[in-house]
């Protein structure tokens, strides 16, 4: 009989050996992140793999399921532990090697297999290891799918009936670039520089481009898990000044960032300004709904404000909702409600049916771009961020704040802020024009400044972000009462950076 696994072991012991360890923390809202091997053993992944084994029966799924993992030093060891698991729970493991978190989703689809286990930690910092799981393509785990997987886990609710089975695919890693590149060669010469941080994306991404007729710019394309320059992160200021030299220097039309696995996708225009992805999401919407009539939009709650107010969107017919920030709530919500693409202000995109299949490619968002530029013959992407309405806006700021306790912080906040609206009181001299809840508080002034706060679903932190259509002092002013809020709360330490 497989151990019940433990919380409370300590690498280099007999007992971290011999018996499976795994901070509970670990299994966050959507997907799993860890320090490797400070909150997780190699046995640990084992009883992970069989818990996935008992979800995939209890959920009466086929227990087929891809598996593919990112280029960091310890990753494979970390798929092999876990496939371990899945073949001694009796699943079809379909491996296919070094992969980005979008090949593993195309290889859902192309092997016709119902489940993926991506073992990988984003952009995270070295040291920390994760798995993407789902059950059902093109979605992922949300918080059901974890929380059972977690009580199946620590109960170890699990079998080990063997009969589990494995291949691997050598040739996905080609088909998935074959599927992207499946499409006419742009008629308009772009020079595009191609961030990857030294991660995976570097074995995909100057491919890709240069397929469909780019000429590109590789930068820190070679793979090097040390990630000896900075993390592969399109929202690190590191990365995103690495490509405003990259971009100057080359003259390049833009530059576009790839995260650790490839699913996000960071831009930088031509001037070699940053350009945060929700603005980016708002460029993108305007393109695609002027070819397609009445088209749908979500935007996680950390997303400017222009999804609604934007004139040009409104022209069109274009509508747009709110939603959970986390790749698999928007992805999830928009393959819901039918929208033509999901936009996240982290840079995970889902483009659905015509235009992809609805999970997170980040290449897929950069070919996107590029199109977008094509079709705006004459124009920059400076001319296309410039022709959007001005708003004021702050980067996502992250106050730390313990795993065990950010989510109580949260709620108080939702309480403190529900209250003053609904007494008639003011935030930042304005009344409060609505509140949107669903994922923390997004508290809307009256011109429609707005500030935000919720719960990182990944790390011990906070999220802020604020934003004004009307002044800088606005949106400095709705920050204020936020953080003169958060400052009283003891549980809420440093943040990142401040505005």
């Amino acid at each position: 009989m497989f151990p019940i696994p433990r919380t409370d072991l300590t690498p280099n012991t007999a007992d971290f050996e011999r018996l499976p360890f795994i901070k509970p923390t670990g299994f966050r809202e959507y997907d799993a992140r860890w320090l490797f091997p400070d909150e997780i053993n190699l046995m640990g992944l084992q009883a992970i793999g069989l818990g996935l084994a008992a979800l995939f029966r209890n959920r009466e799924v086929p227990p087929r399921i891809v598996t593919g993992h990112d280029y960091r030093s310890y990753s494979t060891s970390i798929k092999q532990a876990l496939i371990s698991g899945m073949l001694a729970g009796g699943m079809e493991v379909h491996d296919i090697g070094l992969a980005l978190s979008p090949m593993a989703y195309f290889a859902q689809f192309d092997l016709e297999v119902e489940g993926v286990a991506m073992v990988t930690a984003s952009h995270n910092d070295n040291g920390w290891t994760g798995i993407k799981m789902g059950l059902d393509r093109p979605l992922t785990f949300g918080p059901d799918e974890i929380g059972e997987l977690k009580e199946i886990v620590y109960a170890a609710a699990f079998e080990t009936p063997g009969g589990g089975s494995y291949e691997f695919h050598a040739d996905v890693r080609d088909r998935y670039i074959a599927d992207l590149t499946n499409r006419p060669k742009l008629k308009r010469a772009l020079k595009v520089v191609a961030a990857c941080g030294n991660g995976t994306a570097g074995a995909f991404a100057p491919q890709v481009l240069e397929a469909a007729g780019c000429d590109v710019v590789p930068l820190n394309c070679d793979l090097d898990y040390a990630f000896p320059n900075h993390n592969p992160n399109p929202e690190d200021m590191k990365m995103l000044n690495a490509m405003h030299d990259a971009v100057l220097s080359s003259g390049a039309d833009v530059g576009l960032a790839f995260d650790g696995d490839g699913d996000r996708c960071g831009v930088v225009d031509n001037e070699g300004n940053p350009i945060f992805a929700d603005k980016v999401g708002v460029m993108l919407a305007r393109d695609i709904s002027s070819r397609h009539a009445g088209a749908k939009f979500v935007a996680d709650v950390k997303s400017t404000g222009l999804f609604l107010t934007d004139p040009v969107l409104k022209k069109n017919g274009a509508q747009c909702v709110y939603w959970k920030t986390g790749h698999s709530y928007i992805k999830r919500y928009s393959h819901e409600t039918g929208a033509l693409v999901g936009f996240e202000k982290s840079g995970h995109f889902f483009f659905n049916p015509p235009l992809g299949r609805g999970y997170d490619d980040g290449l897929v968002t950069a070919l996107a771009i590029c199109d977008m530029l094509e079709r705006a013959p004459g124009k920059s992407m400076s001319d296309l961020l410039r022709a959007l309405p001005q708003t004021w806006q702050s980067p996502t700021m992250s106050p730390h704040c313990a795993d065990e306790t950010k989510y109580d912080v949260v709620e108080r906040a939702v309480s403190h802020f529900s209250d003053i609206a609904s007494d008639g009181g003011q935030l930042a001299g304005q009344s409060v024009r609505e509140l949107i809840t669903v994922n923390g508080i997004r508290i809307v002034l009256e011109d429609g400044t707005w500030g935000l706060v919720r719960a990182s679903s990944n790390k011990p932190e906070l999220v802020v972000v604020v934003e004004s259509p009307t002044s800088e002092t606005n949106m400095r002013a709705i920050f204020a009462e936020i953080d003169g809020y958060l400052s009283d709360q003891s549980e809420v330490g440093d943040y990142n950076q401040k505005i």
